[in-house]
């Protein structure tokens, strides 16, 4: 794996929760971190991808045509 010397300020709650982690996992923090960073990275994705991913789920919906818009 090639890899980016990277620093990062932690509270001491991520920490001791991050060491908390480590410990039970066996695992090094970098590993860790790394992990927690590629699961975020891997669930945030931008609006307009998870708009596709989901139109047309509600089968139900109505969508009125626009000359029912009530304009003002």
């Amino acid at each position: 794996m090639s890899a980016t010397r990277t620093q990062v300020y932690l509270t001491a709650d991520q920490r001791k929760r991050i060491d908390e982690i480590r410990r039970a996992d066996g695992l090094t923090l970098a590993e860790v971190v790394r992990r927690a960073l590629d699961a975020y990275l891997y669930t945030e994705r931008d609006s307009s991808t998870a708009l596709a991913e989901t139109f047309g789920a509600d089968s139900t919906a109505y969508a009125p045509s626009r000359d029912e818009w009530e304009r003002g």
